[in-house]
């Protein structure tokens, strides 16, 4: 197939497929055509597959510093605010797992229901996603900002997500229960509203394609890391180096830190670009203190030997 032809095919496919039936998933040449750049391992489907590694350390990172990396790296559109966290002092980082659901319309509702059906699929159409979840994954659902009747869950919904993930969810929509949600330990949700209401007239359009999340585009596979001041979707072969620029400025923010309180050097000096000198005692400091540093000693290690600062 010509890149022409499948980008055809792609755009077509978005919606539906009617030669073969509705799929809710891309097929595997769709998700590594979408996510060319991605050269690590992928799940069964073809998803990007981010190492845990890379997961654990993320939580580490600042919104704005992986605002920077990505804006440095031309991606202007990977931010969304104006949330409200179950719990604002719980970081919630994950692969993406990614959920389209749009206005209700009965005809084309009851054709995907009618296919769910076929293919296996149980209970209400909000819970099929969670099927597809494994550990360190995080369900995100675009439900273009429904709040009274678009609460995509409940905690009965919200037990059985971190069951599957360990982990929560980013919805453009609603939930419900906040109190019942709030007793799972280490769940954490990102949502745009609370309702008491039940979930009526959405209907469930894809799984695992790209969908909007507000001002921000999201893959399948995307590292989500939200935290109270919003949600940033990290590209899957940008993560790593996310969090190493992460690692690299809270070193250098701690080394300016101990260095100017102990009176070696002048705000002007560390606050500007720094000297060879400066240079020179950063790298010796590392060496110095490299099993007492907020960073693993492997990846200062790399830092060292590649001098990448």
């Amino acid at each position: 197939m010509t890149k022409n032809n499948f980008l055809k095919f792609l755009v077509f496919s978005l919606f539906f497929s009617f030669g073969e039936g509705y799929s809710q998933n891309l097929s595997i040449e769709q998700m590594e055509f979408l996510t060319n750049q991605w050269k690590g391992e992928r799940f069964f489907d073809g998803r990007p597959k981010v190492a845990e590694d890379i997961l654990d350390r993320m939580k580490k990172v600042t919104i704005e510093e992986a605002w920077g990396v990505l804006r440095n790296e031309g991606f202007h559109n990977q931010f969304e605010g104006g949330w409200q966290p179950l719990h604002n002092d719980v970081t919630l980082v994950g692969r993406a797992v990614t959920v389209q659901y749009m206005p209700n319309r009965p005809d084309v509702a009851n054709q995907i229901i009618t296919q769910g059906r076929e293919n296996g699929e149980l209970g209400n159409t909000n819970s099929w996603p969670i099927d597809r979840l494994v550990e360190g994954d995080i369900y995100v659902a675009d439900a273009f900002g429904k709040i009274i009747d678009g609460t995509l869950i409940g905690d009965n919904l919200g037990n059985a997500i971190y069951a599957k993930s360990k982990n929560g969810v980013v919805f453009n929509a609603s939930s419900r229960d906040m109190e019942g949600l709030s007793e799972i330990e280490g769940f954490n949700a990102f949502v745009k509203g609370w309702h008491p209401s039940f979930l009526t007239e959405v209907m469930l359009v894809s799984v695992n394609y790209p969908i909007r999340m507000g001002a921000a585009t999201v893959l399948p596979g995307d590292v989500v890391l939200a935290k109270k001041e919003g949600v940033i979707f990290i590209p899957s072969f940008l993560a790593e180096k996310v969090v190493v620029t992460s690692e690299v400025i809270r070193l250098r923010d701690l080394f300016g830190i101990t260095r100017l309180r102990e009176g070696k050097y002048t705000p002007g000096q560390i606050d500007n670009k720094w000297s060879e000198e400066i240079e020179k005692d950063f790298e010796q400091w590392l060496k110095d203190h490299i099993d007492e540093l907020p960073v693993p000693k492997e990846q200062i290690r790399v830092l060292l030997k590649n001098r990448t600062w």
